[in-house]
């Protein structure tokens, strides 16, 4: 029998299911009464009712239809593509709303198209060359080579550097005028460069000579950057090397300066142009500017080339400048270069070629000055009167500005493949063994610590990749494409394959401090070392890798490789955003370059001034180049 329970010496009735349910429904009718009374009791709002406003409350079916997580949600059109969006595989959307969300498909509507920044427009900076004028083949030479120069260093602290010449200045409605003016030569080129330039609107104009041996932010180039020159001015630290002034100014400037009384004073060098048709800047100019004045004060062994022959001349102050870019740029990062290595135990063959980059970048450039610095920077550190740059292999990335950062992404089924040393993945090993977002986390561990969110660390990530700041301090690739061979143009200057071998001391460098041959680039690694035998697994299986990345067709490795895709979302979507940035830093500058390649006759290319104009030169004044 049953035991009876008892409240207060009173036995409890017993509840029976059909006792229970009318329990349940009393309990339901007075809950629903007293809400009701409730919203009755509360009085309306004035403002309200004054204006018969009803509030309508969504209902939940209304939320969930319009939710991602709705499989029956109806499809929406991604967006529609823009001009120059696919390059080398990789297709991108700019959109400001890549700080906001984490992952590129929800912007983007499809898993392969990544979420970039804005490309911000390049202010262009001109330099007037008259490829025409009759000089040697091998002086012409020397000048596009220097020109090289010029233009690599500009366009790597984000300028368009265009070339201009005759070309341009005839095209100027003021040309006949000039042509019918008596004026010595030196200001006819003088003027022609600024019909040239007037003709081009205006902007920023330098001489080939002139070079940003300064950081990407540096107040200077932001100012030229941002296009904005409400005045005709030039630097009295720099004569006639760099003006700045809108199309209308210049306009002014130049029917000042042909004026007849104008023309009488004016010397080459524009000495001698009459008080105001430019302000004048008096404050110190940190740009680099390698005029003869400066030339024959500071870097005599160069003058002396130039004693010897103009074209050796030029060559030794390509040289000159091509090093100093480079300490500048050393300078910059005390502290050394880090290339991010996690998973330090099977990744050495994937970061190898950054590591070898890294190397040179520490190398010293061969110099006909070693110990000299730029005009600008007197008190620079020149490599070789230092240690060598240290060069890491940490696996988690340091917030420094100290430091340069050159990060290898891998796709996640890369990393899988060697970190395991399998040749293949299975689906039982994805979701029993395979860890979530390995890469992302190592790498951002020291930034934001544990146990933050995989969107988190993305975002961060992204904000490390593309900003502003970012591009001037590291360079990030993916491990599955070869090392891009523009890296000159990335840096600003000519990247050293190996070091300088010999030299002697040159004041204010002892011989001591001089790089031997047998000298070895320091190398801080993090971890635990790889062994000869999983050494010698490594590069078959990044092989491996790469051909199943970069497979379009449908198969059973794809299929895997989209389900390990989803299990590592993070890796997958920095990897990708990688990939289509860097495509696209690619994309645009080899198209500038095809450009810029029909105009000056070539020079100032990678390639040199072509065959046809070295035959014309060969014709005209008979010496070989």
């Amino acid at each position: 029998m049953p035991k009876q329970h008892t409240l207060l010496g009173r036995p409890i009735p017993r509840f029976t299911a059909r006792r229970l349910t009318l329990l349940l429904l009393g309990l339901s009718i007075l809950a629903v009464t007293l809400i009701t009374s409730l919203i009755s009791a509360i009085p309306s709002s004035p403002s309200l009712s004054a204006y018969d406003t009803k509030i309508s409350v969504p209902r939940i079916g209304d939320s969930l239809s319009k939710s991602a997580l709705n499989p029956f949600r109806q499809p929406a059109h991604p967006p529609p593509g823009q001009q120059n969006d696919k390059y080398a595989g990789s297709w991108w959307w700019a959109d400001w709303k890549w700080r906001l969300v984490p992952f590129s498909s929800t912007v983007t509507l499809n898993e392969d198209r990544a979420l970039l920044p804005h490309l911000k427009p390049r202010q262009p900076i001109y330099c007037y060359y008259d490829a025409t004028a009759k000089k040697t083949s091998v002086e012409k030479d020397a000048e596009s080579e220097l020109l090289l120069t010029w233009r690599r260093a500009w366009w790597a602290q984000g300028f368009r550097p265009v070339i201009l010449s005759a070309a341009e200045a005839t095209t100027n409605p003021a040309y006949d005028n000039l042509q019918r003016l008596e004026v010595d030569a030196e200001v006819k080129v003088d003027l022609m460069r600024w019909l040239a330039w007037e003709t081009m609107g205006g902007g920023i104009l330098s001489h080939y000579t002139l070079l940003p041996t300064l950081p990407r932010e540096a107040p200077m180039l932001s100012y030229l950057r941002r296009g904005e020159y409400p005045q005709l001015t030039r630097w009295k630290d720099l004569e006639d090397a760099l003006f700045v002034g809108q199309k209308d100014v210049v306009s002014v400037a130049i029917r000042g300066m042909m004026e007849p009384s104008a023309l009488k004073e004016i010397k080459g060098g524009l000495v001698g142009v009459p008080d105001g048709i430019f302000q004048v800047d008096e404050s110190p100019m940190p740009l680099a500017a390698y005029t003869q004045g400066i030339i024959e004060r500071k870097y005599n062994k160069v003058a002396d080339k130039f004693k010897e022959s103009r074209a050796g001349g030029l060559r030794s102050l390509n040289s000159l400048i091509n090093t100093h870019l480079h300490v500048a740029w050393q300078n910059r990062f005390p502290d050394g270069i880090d290339v991010l290595k996690p998973h330090p135990e099977h990744t050495t063959t994937m970061v190898n070629e950054a590591v070898k980059l890294a190397r040179e970048l520490a190398f010293c450039s061969d110099s006909p000055m070693p110990g000299s610095c730029p005009p600008n920077l007197s008190g620079c550190s020149p490599c070789v009167a230092k240690a060598p740059m240290r060069v890491g292999t940490p696996a988690r990335y340091h917030n420094s500005s100290r430091i340069f950062s050159i990060g290898i992404v891998p796709h996640p089924w890369t990393l899988a493949l060697l970190s395991s040393l399998r040749e293949s993945l299975d689906v039982s090993w994805i979701r029993r063994e395979s860890p979530r977002d390995p890469w992302i986390t190592d790498v951002t561990r020291n930034l934001l610590g544990t146990g933050v969110s995989g969107p988190r660390r993305v975002m961060t990530l992204k904000e490390m990749i593309a900003s502003e700041h970012a591009v001037a301090h590291s360079l990030w690739l993916v491990a599955e494409m070869d090392m891009p061979t523009d890296m000159s143009w990335y840096f600003g200057f000519a990247i050293p394959q190996k070091a300088l071998d010999d030299g002697r001391a040159q004041s204010p460098v002892p011989a001591d401090r001089l790089p031997k041959k047998d000298d070895k680039m320091p190398d801080r690694s993090n971890g635990p070392i790889a062994t000869e035998e999983d050494l010698a697994l490594e590069p078959p299986l990044l092989e491996k890798a790469r051909g199943v990345v970069a497979q379009t067709k449908s198969s059973g490795e794809t299929r895997l490789r989209a389900s390990l895709e989803a299990w590592n979302m993070g890796d997958t979507e920095v990897w990708k955003f990688v990939r289509a940035f860097q495509s696209r830093r690619l994309m645009v500058r080899t198209a500038w370059e095809k450009e810029e390649g029909k105009y000056s006759s070539g020079s100032g290319t990678e390639k040199g001034r072509t065959a046809w104009n070295r035959w014309q030169d060969r014709k005209g004044d008979g010496k070989q180049a």
